[in-house]
C-alpha cells in the first residue's frame, strides 16, 4: 500500500448470490468484474469464520479461529462439480433479496451441503481432499471433532461437557472420533470445498488486479474449538470458565463500553511458547488474504480486562501486553507482513509508537471528522499521513446517507459544508464524502458499497452494543449499474487511485 490505491469494503454474505445469502458463486465474480472496471484495486470483506444463530451470526463472534463458514460455499458450484444436481438447488424456500434470514438459510444450505458430502463419499479420486487435511491438521482434526461434539451434545458449551471430554482425555477423544466418523468427515469436506471455492474466487480477482483485504478480530470466542484445544493459553478458572473477560471501555458507541465476554490470552504461557498459536494464525490468514486487518489492534499492545461476573464494561482495567516482542517475532516469521491496524476508539500513546515503529499503516473515518470544531481533527482529510486507509464509514458506522439525515446536528453539517466550500444537496453527500477520501493524502481509500450506492440507515450492516438484527443487508444485482460503475471510476481516476 506505497503507491495510491481504492477499494470497497462488502462481505460476502452481502452479495446477491442465489440463493438466500451470498457465496462464492457467479455473483461473486461478477462483484470482481464491477471493481475491475471501476478501476478498484482492493477488494476487502469481514472474517470468514464460522458464525453462530445465537450470537445473530456476527463473523466477529465465531468458533473457530481458522475454520471457515459453509454458508459461503456456493450450490452453482456444487452442481457445476457433480456434487450436485439441479433438483437439490432447484426449489428452494422463498428468501428475501434485500437481507439475510439466516433461520431459513442454514437450514436448507446445511441439507444440500450434506447431500454434496454424500456424493463426495463415493468418488475414489481425493488426492486434493486428502491434501488440504493433512496441510491443515493442526487445527482442522480439533475443529471437526469439536462441530461434531457440539451438534451431537444440542449445543451445550464445552466447559459442560462429560469431564474427560471436557479435559481432552486421550480415551476419551478416541472414542469420539470413533463413534462420530461421518460427522468428522463431513465437517472435513465442507472446510476443504470451501477453501477450493474461495482459492479460485482469489486468483481471479488477481487476474483482475484486485487483492483481498480479510479481517480478524484479535479474540476467539470461549465456546470455540481453540479454547477447548488449548485452554493453558486463556485466563481460565478450574472450571475451565473464563476469570477474566474482554471488551471496551465507555466510548462513542456505548455509555458503559462493550462487554464482548471473550477470555483473555495469557501472554505469559504466550511468550513462553514463542506465540507458536498465532504464528500458525497469521501464516493461514496470510495464504487466504493479500492484506489482513486485525479488528481491535490495539488490545496487542494494552486490553480492558474486566472480571467475568461483571454485566458491563465499565468496571475493568488497562494491561499491559508484549507488543514490541510479539510483533518482532512475527516481523522476522512474515516478510513482507501485511498488517492494517483497526486502531479506531482510546488510542494511547503507546498504540502509535507500535505501529510507527513497525510501520503499520492505521485507519481513519471521514464520519467521525465532523463532530467538533476542530481544524486539526485527526480524521479531516489535510490531517492524514500517507501510511493509512480512509474509509468514509466501516461496518461498524451508519451510512453517510443515514448520518446525514440521521445523526448529524445542524452543526456538524455546517463543518462539513466550510470543509467542502460550499453547500452540497442531501442527495449528492456520499458522492461528496467519497470524493474527500479518494482526493485525499492517505495511500488508500476504501468505502463500503452502501456509500457507493448512497443507501440511507437502513443498509446499516452493525450496529455496536446490540445483539440483534445484524449483518443481514444485502446487495440487489440491478444497484450496480453501468452509470454509477463510470461516476465512480471517473472519481478514481481523477484522484490517481486508478
Amino acid at each position: 500500500m506505497q503507491q495510491r490505491g481504492a477499494g470497497v469494503l462488502l462481505h460476502v454474505t452481502s452479495l446477491p448470490s442465489h440463493p438466500g445469502i451470498g457465496d462464492f458463486g457467479p455473483e461473486a465474480y461478477a462483484f470482481a468484474d464491477f471493481l475491475a472496471a471501476s478501476k478498484q484495486r482492493y477488494w476487502q470483506i469481514l472474517p470468514l469464520n464460522p458464525t453462530d444463530l445465537a450470537c445473530d451470526n456476527s463473523p466477529y463472534h465465531s468458533f473457530s479461529a481458522f475454520a471457515f463458514n459453509p454458508l459461503l460455499i456456493s450450490p452453482e458450484l456444487l452442481v457445476e462439480e457433480g456434487l450436485l444436481n439441479r433438483r437439490d438447488v432447484g426449489s428452494p424456500p422463498i428468501f428475501t433479496k434485500d437481507c439475510v434470514d439466516f433461520r431459513t438459510v442454514i437450514p436448507f444450505k446445511r441439507k444440500i451441503l450434506f447431500s454434496a458430502h454424500e456424493r463426495f463419499k463415493t468418488r475414489e479420486n481425493k488426492q486434493g481432499y486428502e491434501k488440504f487435511c493433512v496441510e491443515n491438521a493442526f487445527w482442522l482434526d480439533d475443529y471437526s471433532v469439536f462441530v461434531a461434539l457440539r451438534s451431537r451434545l444440542r449445543g451445550k458449551p464445552w466447559h459442560q461437557w462429560p469431564t474427560e471430554i471436557r479435559d481432552r482425555q486421550p480415551t476419551a477423544i478416541d472414542a469420539v472420533r470413533a463413534d462420530l466418523t461421518l460427522e468428522i468427515q463431513r465437517e472435513k469436506f465442507l472446510q476443504y470445498v470451501f477453501h477450493e471455492q474461495w482459492t479460485n474466487l482469489k486468483n481471479y480477482c488477481h487476474q483482475k488486479g484486485i487483492q483481498v483485504i480479510g479481517d480478524i478480530p484479535i479474540y476467539v470466542v470461549h465456546n470455540s474449538a481453540d479454547v477447548w484445544a488449548h485452554p493453558e493459553m486463556f485466563s481460565l478458572g478450574k472450571d475451565k470458565k473464563p476469570d477474566v473477560v474482554a471488551g471496551v471501555p465507555p466510548d462513542y458507541f456505548s455509555k458503559t463500553g462493550q462487554l464482548w465476554g471473550n477470555p483473555l490470552y495469557r501472554w505469559d504461557v504466550l511468550r513462553q511458547r514463542k506465540y507458536d498459536w498465532w504464528v500458525k494464525r497469521m501464516a493461514h490468514n496470510l495464504k487466504l488474504f493479500d492484506w489482513v486487518r486485525i479488528d481491535h489492534f490495539r488490545g496487542f499492545v494494552g486490553y480492558w480486562e474486566i472480571p467475568a461476573q461483571e454485566k458491563t464494561a465499565i468496571h475493568g482495567r488497562w494491561v499491559k501486553a508484549p507488543a514490541m516482542d510479539f510483533f518482532k517475532t512475527m516481523k522476522q516469521r512474515f516478510q513482507p507482513f501485511p498488517i492494517i491496524a483497526e486502531d479506531l476508539g482510546i488510542i494511547t500513546p503507546d498504540v502509535k509508537e507500535i505501529m510507527d515503529f513497525f510501520a503499520f499503516p492505521g485507519m481513519k473515518v471521514l464520519l467521525f471528522a465532523f463532530g467538533e470544531d476542530n481544524p486539526k481533527h485527526p480524521y479531516l482529510p489535510h490531517m492524514y499521513e500517507k501510511n493509512c486507509l480512509v474509509y468514509t464509514g466501516t461496518h461498524d458506522n451508519n451510512t453517510v446517507q443515514g448520518w446525514f439525515k440521521r445523526e448529524a446536528k445542524p452543526e456538524d453539517k455546517n463543518r462539513l459544508f466550510r470543509t467542502l466550500g460550499r453547500f452540497v444537496p442531501e442527495k449528492e453527500i456520499h458522492w461528496e464524502f467519497i470524493r474527500l477520501g479518494a482526493m485525499s493524502t492517505a495511500n488508500t481509500f476504501i468505502v463500503p458499497i452502501q456509500d457507493v450506492l448512497g443507501l440511507g440507515e437502513n443498509a446499516r450492516m452493525n450496529r455496536p452494543a446490540t445483539k440483534k438484527g445484524n449483518w443481514r443487508w444485502r446487495l440487489l444485482p440491478e444497484q450496480l449499474t453501468s452509470s454509477l460503475t463510470e461516476r465512480f471510476r471517473e472519481i478514481t481516476e481523477a484522484s490517481g487511485r486508478a
